[in-house]
């Protein structure tokens, strides 16, 4: 049965001026029909979905998540048992999938049978783009080594589909890069910097040579263009990257001036994930942070808005990321008020959670936009976005959830 959609305020994700009066038509899993209803025949069999004067928006994208897991303290993950992971994620993916958040680009630590599972049916959740581990140095971020000689990783790894990410030299990360391209990487996820969350190194900290990160980028093009996002907050490391010609960076926080004329020229996309020392901050006691990742949380908090504000400024291309998983799903749409608080207007953040995001993951073909022959992915929400951006980290603001044809969420 074909569904319309009609009765709201129509923001299409292409940045124009919004229209009002718009119906949207759904045949099976495309939208078929953009226009006036009085141009279009109906059978009067149709679904009507009636928006009830709210705004009607693509199916918003976030580009930095990770689905298995919402940091926790140790004690508890040491006295949880493996497979509980999994039925933890299905809860993630249908609250996220319901905040209107209806594709995600994995960061690290989702196998392919979690994909699998949602395509299926057999569970409710965004469509997923999956990097499946991240690869890291020996005693870098990403390696869950401590001072106490034991190893205790965020996430397990190491166990069939998820391949332990440490690799050091050019030979061990070309091999390590295919590891993960076998085991269904979509992307490949490095860390080029140390991070907040690592007890043993910083975030300016430099991890891979140029030469090795070149080497990762080489193996995603040898599998007809398999992109590299690459985990990048100190800016030699960023340099770095860019360099070696990765896709996107993720968080960006000391980002200076050459770093941002290097990603302008190589249309390098930015992932600033905001919420992430935010939340670090808010949720350090109730989820048992660490001492060393709230100090450094606080250290370079201030530092990493200025540097999304001035590549912001600069025309670099930012896509919508949050890092879900350090702080809780479905929290992700907080993310775009932060990022109009870094200069962006309330349209550039939906741009950028929409059209801007789907580009940078390769499927722009398909999603992003409200258009004709797209994937059916819409939202509705309650309230006008471009009024009111924070309203939409309120999930009762998102009232309709459509994903790929199908109705997963309606409190109409």
């Amino acid at each position: 049965m074909k569904k319309i959609i009609k009765n709201g305020l129509l923001i299409d994700g292409n940045g124009g001026t919004p229209v009002d009066g718009l119906v949207v038509v759904i045949d099976e899993n495309k939208i078929i029909y953009v226009g006036q209803e009085a141009n279009y025949s109906l059978t009067g069999e149709e679904q009507i979905i009636d928006a009830q004067g709210g705004a009607i928006l693509p199916g918003l994208i976030d580009t930095h998540v990770h689905m298995m897991m919402e940091f926790s303290p140790i004690a508890d993950r040491l006295a949880t048992p493996f497979s509980f992971m999994y039925y933890q994620a299905a809860k993630y993916l249908k609250t996220t999938l319901h905040a209107g958040i209806t594709s995600v680009r994995d960061a690290l630590g989702t196998d392919l049978g979690v994909k699998k599972a949602v395509e299926d049916g057999l569970i409710s959740g965004p469509r997923l783009q999956l990097s499946i581990n991240a690869l890291t140095i020996t005693g870098g971020h990403g390696d869950g080594y401590t001072v106490s000689g034991n190893t205790m990783d965020i996430l397990p790894s190491d166990y069939p589909g998820m391949p332990n990410g440490k690799c050091d030299g050019v030979e061990e990360v070309r091999k390590k890069a295919r590891e993960m391209l076998r085991a269904g990487a979509e992307v490949i996820k490095v860390h080029a910097t140390g991070g907040v969350l690592s007890a043993t190194d910083h975030p300016e900290f430099t991890q891979f040579s140029l030469e090795e990160l070149k080497a990762i980028v080489e193996e995603g093009e040898f599998r007809k263009g398999v992109k590299v996002m690459a985990h990048a907050q100190g800016a030699e490391g960023i340099k770095n990257a860019v360099k070696a010609g990765i896709h996107s960076i993720e968080h960006g926080i000391f980002l200076d001036d050459e770093a941002i004329e290097l990603m302008k020229e190589n249309g390098t996309y930015l992932v600033p994930t905001l919420l992430a020392p935010v939340a670090v901050l808010e949720t350090a006691e109730e989820t048992g942070m660490p001492a060393t990742a709230v100090q450094k949380s606080k250290e370079v908090i201030e530092q990493h808005k200025a540097s999304i504000a001035k590549a912001y400024k600069a025309g670099v291309k930012i896509a919508m990321g949050t890092d879900a998983g350090v702080m809780k799903h479905g929290t992700n749409l907080r993310e775009l008020g932060l990022m109009t608080e870094a200069g962006m207007t309330p349209m550039e953040a939906i741009v950028a959670s929409t059209k801007t995001a789907s580009e940078c993951l390769g499927w722009q073909n398909e999603l992003g936009t409200i258009e004709e022959g797209k994937l059916a992915d819409i939202i509705i929400v309650g309230k006008n976005p471009l009024e009111d951006i924070y309203s939409l980290a309120n999930n009762d603001t998102v009232k309709v959830v459509v994903k790929n044809g199908q109705i997963e969420k309606n409190i109409l």
